[in-house]
């Protein structure tokens, strides 16, 4: 399977940009962002633009509904996870997979160095590889029944 970079270079254009969202807004803004741009995540930015965290869907529903807070009150800084796992462009495309699968989450920005270069979900990773099955399917019947 290619990198992550190769698999940033072939999402359609608009997908191409990272959502993200000022940790001083509330959770109530995320969630419309989110739903405007139906993503399931936000990369959430410092005051300098770095990444500050991650607001998915899950802290969503963990950190806000069911723990009974009011979204139009909550900052998202409050209930955000702080402890984001990153990957760089020439992370390989199997390895973003098994980290997904190990921590059990969906979403990862890709980093180079600070800056802020795309963000990869497991549903870009399953896009990819049913292509490259599909492929692999052609290949192999055009070798068993040769035209």
């Amino acid at each position: 399977m290619p990198t992550i970079e190769h698999l940033l270079s072939r999402k359609p254009v608009d997908r191409q940009r990272v959502v993200t969202i000022s940790k001083n807004a509330t959770a109530l803004e995320a969630a419309r962002v989110m739903n405007d741009h139906h993503i399931g995540a936000l990369v959430v930015t410092d005051d300098d633009h770095t990444v500050a965290g991650i607001f998915t869907e899950r802290d969503l529903l963990t950190r806000i509904v069911s723990a009974q807070r009011a979204p139009e009150k909550t900052r998202v800084a409050d209930v955000m996870t702080t402890n984001v796992v990153v990957c760089s462009p020439e992370t390989r495309c199997d390895d973003v997979r098994h980290i997904m699968r190990e921590k059990r989450i969906r979403h990862i920005p890709v980093t180079e160095g600070r800056r802020l270069m795309g963000m990869i979900s497991i549903g870009d990773l399953n896009t990819a590889e049913v292509k490259v099955l599909a492929e692999t399917i052609t290949y192999l019947e055009q070798f068993v029944a040769p035209s």
